[in-house]
């Protein structure tokens, strides 16, 4: 059974509007290749939020969500365990790729989205 998430609450979707406006250049660089369905015609939203929580990537359809995590993602690691027990929860499979990742080897990035995304 999917444990279907809540609407986010209004601050909540107020700081995904926040984060759509000051992407990181990694989470940039990364949209202007899955945007308007350029990636295997797969529609991608960015900051996108799910309850409480704001994922930078999601493909509703493939139940697939992208995260480009920085340097911040080593010292909370304990609540990020928490956010993808909580995600996975809601039936979304996860991706993590650091932000070098990202910015120095896009097309591993793109090519490991468009294999998971053909999991579905």
């Amino acid at each position: 059974m999917t444990n279907k998430p809540i609407r986010a609450s209004y601050p909540v979707r107020q700081r995904a509007r926040e984060l759509r406006r000051e992407s990181t250049p990694a989470e940039a660089h990364l949209w202007e290749h899955l945007r308007g369905r350029q990636l295997e015609n797969l529609k991608f939203r960015r900051q996108h939020p799910i309850e409480r929580y704001i994922v930078d990537f999601i493909c509703i359809e493939a139940r697939l969500i992208v995260e480009v995590d920085g340097d911040i993602h080593l010292v909370q690691q304990e609540s990020d365990s928490y956010r993808t027990a909580f995600l996975e929860s809601c039936n979304y499979r996860i991706l993590r790729f650091a932000n070098d990742t990202v910015l120095n080897d896009l097309d591993t990035v793109l090519s490991a989205i468009a294999q998971a995304a053909a999991q579905t």
